[in-house]
């Protein structure tokens, strides 16, 4: 029998569904790393299941973050995984996506990499303008968690970084 399970009286599991979160790392560790595959585009738009592919990773990420004891974050790195999907999703014309979400000495770290090298960088956007906002949001969301947002592989990868609160480097 497992030491780190407890039993009652009669030998039965009791608390088989309740799992301690492991504390988030102190230098580095992955804490999510999912690709996927979109198909080609016939017009301006993304296929509709590629479309839903952004919600999965968002909901996949935010799984990922309280597991590791970093749920005070969720709402911002949601949006953040959101938009940089998005950006990829509608502006690289790639066929792969990457998202992977990294504890580095006390920063979380998100990129978004679609492996075609383009000049990606925040921008206006008229008042007037349905889109064109996420990447000038991503660093505000950055920022405001004492971060950075930039660039890599000549614009193929798309990242940003926040900072962790002393509960989560703990």
């Amino acid at each position: 029998m497992n030491p780190n399970v407890t039993t009652d009286q009669g030998g039965a599991v009791a608390n088989a569904a309740v799992r301690k979160h492991a504390p988030p790392p102190s230098w580095r560790a992955e804490v999510m790393d999912a690709q996927f595959t979109i198909g080609r585009r016939s017009d301006d738009a993304p296929a509709i299941e590629d479309a839903c592919r952004v919600g999965i990773m968002r909901r996949i990420a935010a799984a990922r973050l309280r597991c590791c004891g970093l749920q005070a974050l969720t709402d911002d790195v949601t949006l953040i995984v959101s938009e940089l999907l998005t950006n990829a999703l509608l502006h690289s014309g790639t066929s792969e996506i990457r998202l992977k979400l990294t504890v580095e000495e006390g920063f979380l770290r998100i990129a978004v990499s679609d492996g075609m090298p383009s000049r990606i960088a925040p921008g206006p956007a008229s008042e007037e303008a349905e889109s064109g906002r996420g990447l000038t949001l991503v660093a505000a969301l950055a920022q405001d968690h004492g971060g950075t947002f930039g660039t890599s592989d000549r614009g193929a990868t798309a990242w940003c970084t926040l900072a962790l609160g002393p509960e989560e480097r703990s």
